[in-house]
C-alpha cells in the first residue's frame, strides 16, 4: 500500500461518493479462535513465501520479476479451478506513473478470475490485491512480503473457500499490477471493465494483511463514505489477537492518515463504485528491503486473513437485499 503523500511510488485523489442501493446488515456468527497447524494455512505461508522471494526481485511492473509473480497467480487460480473473466484471464494495460528520474510508460498486466454467484450472479463483489511491489533500488531486493504479497495469499485463500462453497454474488478475483506506480491496473480496470461498473456492488481490497501486531487491528477504510457497511462489519468477533477498527477516511483524516485512495480501491471510489479496504497500519519495514516473509508472525497473519474472510461473508450476504 503506499502512502497519501506523494512519494516517487504513488499516487491519486478521490471525489465524494454515497452508497446506492440497499443493504440489510445480517448477523453472521462470530469466526471462532484460530490456530495455525500446517495442513490448513500452509499454503496461505506459502504463496507469501513464494511471492516474496529473492527470485521475484520484488515483483516491479514491467520486470522479470514482475512477469514471475503474475505466472504464480495465473497457476494458483488455475489450480483452484478459478475461470477466467469474461474477457479472459490477462487484462494488459499501458500508464505513466512516477519514478525517482520522473514520469515513466509502465506496461503491466491484471489477472482475473470469476466465481459465480447463485443468489444474485448478475450482481459482483470485486475482490482484489495488487501483486506488484517495487522492484531493487541501489542493489537490494524489495520483496515486499506484506506488501502486498500478503493480500494476494489473503484472496487466493479466500478464493479456494469460495470454490467449496460458492458464494450469493458473483465475485472477480483481480490481482491488480501497477499500483505502486499510480493504481494503475486499477484504473485500468474501471476504464475497461469486463463487466459495467453499475453490476458491481462492492470493491474489497486487501492490502497488507499480515502483520497486524502493530496495533492488533485488521483496518477498514471506507464506511465513512458508505456507512450502511460498517454495522454488517461491526458484529464480528476478534479472530484471535486481530480485530476490525474502523477509520482513516474521514475529511479530518490528512495525508498519509487518509487511506481512501492510498490502494487500489481509490480507482473504484472515483468512479463511485462502494469499496471497502482492508488492511494493516504502517509498520517499520514497509516499503524498505526488510518487508520480509520471516518477519510475519504466521498465526497473526492466518487469524487476520480469517477476520478478512468472515467479513467478506457478511457482506456477501447482507448487500443487495
Amino acid at each position: 500500500m503506499p502512502p497519501a503523500a506523494v512519494r516517487f511510488l504513488l499516487l491519486g485523489g478521490c471525489a465524494a461518493l454515497a452508497l446506492s442501493g440497499c443493504v440489510e446488515p445480517i448477523s453472521p456468527p462470530p469466526p471462532g479462535p484460530v490456530s495455525v497447524p500446517a495442513a490448513e494455512y500452509g499454503q496461505l505461508l506459502d504463496d507469501v513465501r513464494i511471492l516474496s522471494a529473492d527470485d521475484m526481485e520484488g515483483r516491479g511492473t514491467g520486470t522479470p520479476g514482475g512477469e514471475r509473480a503474475r505466472a504464480y497467480v495465473v497457476a494458483r487460480l488455475e489450480a483452484l479451478g478459478v475461470a477466467p473473466a469474461p474477457f479472459g484471464r490477462l487484462q494488459p494495460f499501458e500508464g505513466t506513473g512516477p519514478s525517482p528520474q520522473g514520469p515513466v510508460t509502465y506496461r503491466g498486466v491484471n489477472v482475473l478470475g470469476l466465481i459465480p454467484g447463485t443468489r444474485v450472479g448478475d450482481r459482483y463483489i470485486v475482490v482484489s490485491a495488487h501483486y506488484d511491489h517495487v522492484g531493487m533500488h541501489d542493489g537490494q531486493i524489495y520483496n515486499g512480503a506484506d506488501d502486498n504479497a500478503s493480500g494476494v495469499a489473503t484472496m487466493l485463500e479466500l478464493a479456494k473457500r469460495l470454490k467449496a462453497q460458492a458464494p450469493e454474488h458473483s465475485v472477480l478475483l483481480v490481482a491488480f499490477d501497477g499500483e505502486e506506480r499510480g493504481l494503475l491496473g486499477a484504473r485500468e480496470f474501471v476504464k475497461a471493465p469486463p463487466v459495467p461498473l453499475s453490476s458491481i456492488a462492492l470493491n474489497l481490497n486487501f492490502d497488507m494483511t499480515a502483520r497486524a501486531e502493530t496495533d492488533g487491528h485488521l483496518w477498514v477504510t471506507g464506511t465513512y463514505q458508505h456507512p450502511n457497511l460498517r454495522p454488517i462489519l461491526e458484529p464480528l468477533s476478534a479472530v484471535g489477537p486481530v480485530s476490525f477498527a474502523f477509520g482513516k477516511d474521514t475529511p479530518q483524516d490528512e495525508g498519509e492518515n487518509n487511506w481512501v485512495s492510498a490502494s487500489d480501491q481509490g480507482a473504484f471510489h472515483d468512479k463511485g463504485v462502494p469499496f471497502l479496504y482492508m488492511g494493516i497500519d504502517y509498520h517499520p519495514d514497509y516499503h524498505r528491503p526488510t518487508d520480509d516473509f520471516e518477519r510475519i508472525r504466521p498465526e497473526v497473519f492466518a487469524a487476520a486473513t480469517e477476520l478478512a474472510i468472515a467479513g467478506f461473508h457478511a457482506l456477501d450476504r447482507s448487500l443487495d437485499r
